[in-house]
């Protein structure tokens, strides 16, 4: 594996763990439906994080 190829895949990693990556997925989705409104990044983490908070599965607290 050569240097750069694993500062990518670090980099991919990183993103994939904290959720970054789930905005752009959420954008992609967007662009297949775009009678949706579209929500700021923002928005978009709040709606996120609400939906983790009202069924929160297998969490403690």
């Amino acid at each position: 594996m050569t240097p750069r190829s694993l500062l990518r895949f670090a980099r991919w990693y990183v993103r994939e763990i904290t959720g970054v990556t789930e905005y752009d997925r959420y954008l992609d989705w967007h662009r297949a439906h775009p009678h949706m409104p579209l929500l700021s990044r923002r928005e978009y983490e709040r709606m996120r994080i609400d939906r983790r908070d009202a069924d929160p599965g297998a969490r403690c607290c």
